[in-house]
């Protein structure tokens, strides 16, 4: 099985505390991040960054519905990882500085990947998909700490 990767980034015109604050805020400020991609959104522990533990399907193709349970740890300083137990996959969201009153976020995803023809599509199309739905959820995150 290959390794899947799926990333993007964004410069958003807010401080990097207020930035990653909203999305380590799975109760209040995460949900108003979601696109439709996302179902059943639930925070089933803690609610804010490490030690949380969140479900949510996300539905990246008509076809395609994951089930996710997301652990949720801060392993550095502007960093949430949110491990899936259902599966291999790993999001990780690094929130550092980009200038005064400026943060970057960079938003990556990886999996292991499926075998034979299903692999080799899964690899072309999955992460430009899961791309345009971060970017989604990055601007709806722009827009909510640009206030």
């Amino acid at each position: 099985m290959a390794q899947v990767e799926a990333a993007t980034e964004r410069i958003i015109a807010a401080n990097p505390k207020t930035v990653f604050d909203t999305l380590a805020d799975y109760k209040n400020g995460r949900p108003k991040l979601l696109t439709e991609h996302f179902s059943e959104y639930e925070v089933r522990e803690g609610g804010d960054g490490e030690g949380t533990l969140v479900h949510w399907k996300l539905q990246a193709t008509s076809k395609r519905v994951r089930d996710c349970l997301l652990e949720v740890t801060e392993p550095t300083d502007g960093q949430l990882v949110e491990k899936d137990r259902n599966s291999s996959m790993v999001t990780t969201w690094t929130v550092t500085p980009a200038g005064e009153g400026r943060s970057k976020v960079v938003v990556s995803t990886v999996w292991n990947g499926a075998k034979g023809i299903g692999g080799f599509f899964e690899r072309t199309f999955a992460p430009k998909g899961l791309g345009r739905i971060y970017d989604a959820m990055l601007a709806k995150l722009a827009a909510e700490v640009e206030k």
